[in-house]
């Protein structure tokens, strides 16, 4: 027979679970003992547990893996919150694991009792109170599985005190082997003639591509084709922003540089697009159609409802368009160009000034040349991140972390000190400020 809170950290260790951050309680005192016998598990103590929850985001932004952090009851609980639906929106794995009261009997009657799993059902994509030591091996591979499935997100399992000292014969699950659907070949043909058809075609960058690593893909099929690419602001790096076909970043939703060159286009070929972030476009009756590519199908709404979708693999399917797509010769993107430079000349007349306080494109511009180019800046929340967004040209992905699904602020710093967790070898900045700049 296994303690149950024994079983739990070795699921968690089946799993590859590599850190747990959190702040512990009472509550937690059994995780606690059998996390310090855990040889491959280093609990990560935090000064709060929204810090504790940002962390585990970005470690799962950065890995893929699922990233694991701890709370007790009641306002420990409530403290993931704002983390919670950090990772939910912005398509960030993790794990919540909370303490609560026995559930079996307990002799302090409602103190600090809060339906902790209700709460969490609108933020997170699975939660649940463990009420059977027998059931820890389902719950924490359920929980696991469906965090890291497309679109990744925040699971969250409540631990009783009573249930972390049963005893049970229950063993850890074994995660499955796990692959990506491919885009079927007639969406992928459809989608390539929409293409070769066009007259000005344009590629837009989403989160979605972020985090399944299309960067190679994308990057060969735009120095086969020759077509333009912009990014939303969570598909920075993707494929480096230094490519001579780059032609910005749509950090705002409409009226800058970016969007006249979004606008001179009759297509837009739209790469793990996510509704959550502003949206770096606006579709309208007569405007420019759309082919959405990406693991799940559009979510429609009055500004977006593409005409193609191809759904799949994201690498896989532009891999595919890549193969089929025969370049044409009456492409012109003359007016995507002339919006660039126009960019690009607005941008330096801008860069070296040097006025106090500190003028944002200045500073984005001595960051950039200060950071190697795999080097990673966290931000908070505000104009400045607009400024990076626009003007910091990233060279990587996951090297721009900043939210444009929530927006929430105070995720800055406990991103760079996760990051550099990750990537104890590369350079880490975190740039936090107010909301104004």
């Amino acid at each position: 027979m296994t303690k149950a809170s024994d079983l739990f950290v070795e699921c968690l260790e089946n799993e590859g679970v590599e850190y747990l951050f959190g702040v512990p309680g009472e509550e937690n005192l059994d995780m606690l003992d059998s996390l310090s016998r855990s040889t491959k598990i280093q609990l990560i103590l935090t000064r709060h547990e929204q810090g504790a929850g940002f962390m585990a985001a970005t470690y799962g932004r950065h890995t893929g893996k699922t990233g694991v952090c701890m709370a007790t009851l009641g306002p420990g609980a409530t403290n993931l919150v704002t983390a919670a639906a950090y990772a939910q929106l912005g398509g960030m794995p993790i794990l919540m694991v909370t303490g609560q009261k026995p559930i079996k009997k307990s002799k302090q009657g409602r103190f600090q009792i809060l339906d902790v799993v209700d709460m969490m059902g609108p933020i997170t994509k699975f939660t649940h109170q463990l009420a059977s030591a027998d059931n820890i091996p389902s719950r924490v591979r359920e929980a696991i599985r469906l965090a890291e499935e497309e679109k990744p997100g925040a699971t969250h399992i409540e631990f009783p005190e009573d249930i972390a000292d049963e005893e049970t014969d229950s063993t850890p699950i074994t995660p499955s082997l796990t692959r990506r659907p491919v885009a079927e070949a007639k969406a992928v043909r459809a989608a390539t003639k929409k293409i070769e058809n066009a007259k000005s075609p344009i590629i837009v960058v989403g989160g979605g591509a972020n985090r399944t690593t299309t960067g190679r893909m994308l990057t060969q099929f735009i120095e086969k084709t020759g077509i333009p690419f912009v990014t939303t602001q969570l598909g920075k790096g993707v494929v480096d922003e230094t490519h001579k076909e780059f032609m910005g970043c749509a950090a705002l939703s409409a009226n800058d540089f970016v969007h006249q060159a979004i606008e001179s286009a009759d297509l837009i070929i739209n790469v793990g697009h996510d509704v959550i972030e502003k949206p770096p476009f606006f579709m309208a009756p007569g405007s420019a159609e759309v082919i959405h590519v990406s693991m799940n199908s559009a979510e429609v709404d009055p500004v977006y409802y593409p005409q193609i979708e191809v759904i799949g693999d994201i690498g896989n399917a532009i891999w595919q368009m890549k193969e089929d797509i025969v370049p044409s010769g009456s492409w012109n993107f003359d007016k995507m160009y002339k919006a660039r430079k126009a960019e690009e000349d607005h941008t330096a007349s801008m860069d070296d000034d040097m006025r106090h306080p500190i003028y944002p494109p200045h500073l984005v511009k001595v960051v950039r040349e200060a950071m190697p180019a795999d080097g990673i800046i966290c931000l908070d929340n505000g104009v400045y991140k607009i400024w990076f967004a626009r003007n910091y040209k990233a060279r990587e992905a996951n090297t721009v972390l900043l939210d444009n699904a929530l927006a929430t602020m105070g995720a800055g710093l406990p991103s760079a000190m996760a990051s550099a967790m990750v990537y104890p070898d590369r350079k880490v900045m975190a740039i936090c400020g107010d909301g104004g700049f």
